[in-house]
């Protein structure tokens, strides 16, 4: 499982050209299932997601996580975090996981997401042609991966 973490001061998700959801000051995070993917993935991406120290404090210094600020978070499924391109200029999605896996594991997801922050999440719709628009914050974007643990 993979995470895309994007520090914003604001976030909006529109499908069909309609407002689906949209967060303030927060995080905006991609997630990317394979069919490998377990529940002990989603609880250490759910608890780094939640502690990530990635807001200033009143020093300036990067030290406070999404719920020491107040912040907002939206958890939107993104297959192409899986996209190999090693062979060619075409990428292949054969490692995201198909529908009938993903879809659960990213609704378990958000569910653990919002466990560890203490309150709900904004989503996207799984499957649906999405247009997200960000203000990043720093920018500050973070790569997070499962099975790589750094």
């Amino acid at each position: 499982m993979r995470l895309l973490i994007q520090r914003v001061t604001e976030a909006t998700l529109r499908i069909e050209g309609e407002v689906f959801s949209q967060i303030g000051k927060g995080l905006l995070v991609l997630v990317g299932i394979e069919s490998e993917d377990t529940e002990q993935d989603m609880d250490w991406l759910a608890g780094k997601l939640a502690r990530l120290r990635i807001f200033d404090d009143e020093a300036g210094v990067m030290n406070l996580d999404v719920g020491q600020i107040g912040g907002e978070v939206m958890v939107v499924s993104q297959f192409t975090l899986h996209a190999s391109t090693k062979k060619g200029n075409r990428p292949s999605y054969i490692r995201s996981a198909p529908e009938a896996i993903s879809r659960p594991l990213y609704e378990q997801f958000v569910a653990k997401v919002e466990q560890a922050v203490g309150h709900k999440v904004a989503t996207g719709q799984f499957g649906a042609d999405m247009k997200i628009s960000l203000i990043n914050d720093g920018p500050v974007t973070i790569w997070i991966d499962s099975k790589n643990r750094e």
